[in-house]
């Protein structure tokens, strides 16, 4: 033990260690998928941070290992955006500066028993508030919220119709505190496995009494998924391929048709050519087409990517303009500061335009779908509130090409299980190039995944769900409930300090007690 001391005494080596530490949680994510690991893989960062000698020297822990997370997590980001890729996890690294602190707080030395079992609560909520501000999608949006490492797991995803992946993220960070706790601080073991039974508890009652989707009506919704299109005039031969993929669907008895973001490359008005061809397709399949235009607007200034309905009679007036645009991939932000991560990497050249509104689409006479478009999926808010405003299905929209051979398509394809189990209305997944997926409203995937190789259309048959779920009607209840606990800590904390002050000021000696003329009195006198 003295020895691993030692070698932790150097900064360099602990900063190293932090860094490696924060970067485990990444292989509880698609590509790995150990769900598994999720649940202990914050272990050697908790006690890395406990050990530490100062509150400083914890709160650079916390900065370390939130970098090693930040960049393990988008690592895919490199060959775009190169250097600023670092940068990027290091701004956001920050966000556990407080979190390493509280955990040398809560855990360091000799924790009591009380302290442990606070540390239950607080750790998770201190961890909540990091990915809160993290979660604004001008610092990049919820991507990798640890809670999202539970996507394929039924009782996590029963959990994430009461609570979401808020709800989800506490429990993950709850029980890595009551295993490093178990592991390291023998004393409290009580309130750890007191924790560890209050969270199966928790998963259970979860299980038992939580609403379930009533499913009944079904509905057949098709993804056409081109696969890559490269070269000068790709727009145009990528527009040719979803147009033969989407005309082997004739005769499937559709209600809707998904082709994937950036669909299209030219304004709808602008090309009349392209509107009567969606339309001469829409009246071939019998269904309505929901496409993706990438393309600079004809009505305003500025590009916008817009979901755009197309019926038989040619576009239906319906769209929705996307709101949440990709930090550097869609915008930079501060361009006029941060102007130059476009000459060391793929940064957006001219920024995209933002919609002013979510939209709900009539689809015939017996559906409404909800679009999202890319990473919009990650906002378990956006899908709440479509749903909340009568959406029966989310659709989300979505091409990570750029990306093609690396973790970040499945980890994308994985966020529409969890806001399809948040929400209790199915979703669909439909990509250009891959992973194309639709889950049904138990966040239960529905068929098979279209990976990256493949240049298909699928049709699947998505069960309608009614009723409410507990996280559409009470929203982010967890968020505010950790935000309240770390009130609540914070003023008893400063309370306790107060009151060691002037208890220390009690038991402090006075100066001598001195006779009539200044001199000291001497005992007896």
């Amino acid at each position: 033990m003295k020895t691993l001391d030692h070698w932790l005494a150097s900064s360099w080596r602990r900063s190293v260690l932090a860094v490696l530490a924060g970067a485990l949680p990444v292989l509880a994510f698609p590509g790995p998928a150990l769900w598994w690991w999720a649940w202990f893989a914050l272990v050697p960062w908790i006690l890395l941070a406990r050990t530490a000698r100062r509150g400083k020297r914890a709160a650079y822990d916390g900065w370390c290992g939130g970098f090693g997370f930040v960049l393990a997590m988008h690592h895919w980001l490199l060959p775009n955006l190169h250097v600023f890729t670092f940068v990027i996890a290091a701004l956001l690294g920050a966000l556990w500066v407080p979190w390493g602190w509280l955990v040398r707080r809560m855990l360091g030395g000799a924790p009591s028993a009380g302290r442990v079992a606070a540390a239950l609560v607080v750790l998770p909520s201190g961890w909540l508030l990091a990915e809160l501000v993290r979660s604004w999608q001008g610092l990049g949006g919820p991507w990798g919220m640890l809670g999202a490492s539970q996507w394929q797991v039924a009782p996590a995803l029963r959990l994430a119709s009461v609570g979401g992946v808020w709800l989800l993220s506490f429990l993950v960070v709850a029980v890595n505190v009551a295993v490093t706790v178990l592991v390291a601080v023998r004393r409290a073991r009580v309130p750890a496995l007191a924790g560890l039974v209050a969270t199966a508890a928790a998963a259970s009652a979860a299980w038992v009494w939580s609403p379930r989707p009533d499913t009944g009506e079904r509905v057949a919704i098709a993804a056409v998924q081109p696969g890559i299109v490269a070269g000068a005039d790709s727009a145009d031969r990528r527009f040719d391929r979803e147009e033969q993929l989407t005309r082997r669907l004739a005769g499937r008895d559709l209600d809707l048709i998904v082709w994937g973001e950036s669909s299209v490359g030219y304004d709808l008005d602008d090309r009349p050519d392209f509107a009567r061809r969606l339309a001469a397709l829409s009246r071939e399949t019998g269904a309505d087409i929901l496409v993706n235009v990438d393309a600079r607007r004809s009505d305003r200034p500025g590009i916008y990517k817009s979901s755009v309905l197309v019926g038989a009679a040619g576009p239906t007036g319906d769209r929705y303009d996307k709101m949440r645009l990709v930090p550097f991939g869609e915008y930079v932000p501060f361009r006029s500061m941060l102007g130059w991560a476009t000459s060391v990497g793929k940064a957006a050249g001219e920024d995209r335009r933002r919609g002013t509104e979510q939209v709900v689409m009539d689809v015939g006479d017996r559906l409404r779908i909800g679009p999202m478009v890319c990473f919009e999926s990650a906002f378990p808010d956006m899908s709440r509130s479509l749903v909340a405003d009568g959406a029966q299905v989310l659709v989300a929209q979505s091409s990570t090409s750029t990306f093609q051979h690396t973790w970040a398509p499945e980890q994308h394809a994985s966020l529409a299980a969890l806001r399809a189990a948040e929400t209790g209305r199915p979703m669909v997944h439909a990509t250009l190039t891959g992973v194309s997926a639709v889950y049904g409203a138990d966040g239960e995937r529905i068929g098979s995944w279209l990976g990256t190789g493949a240049s298909a259309s699928r049709v699947y048959e998505i069960p309608l769900a009614r009723g409410t779920t507990p996280y559409v009607r009470y929203g982010d209840w967890t968020v505010y409930a950790a935000l309240l606990t770390l009130g609540v800590w914070g003023a008893a904390e400063g309370v306790r300090t107060v009151r060691l002050r002037r208890s220390g000021a009690a038991r402090r000696p006075g100066p001598p007690a001195r006779t009539a003329h200044g001199s000291p009195a001497r005992p007896g006198r």
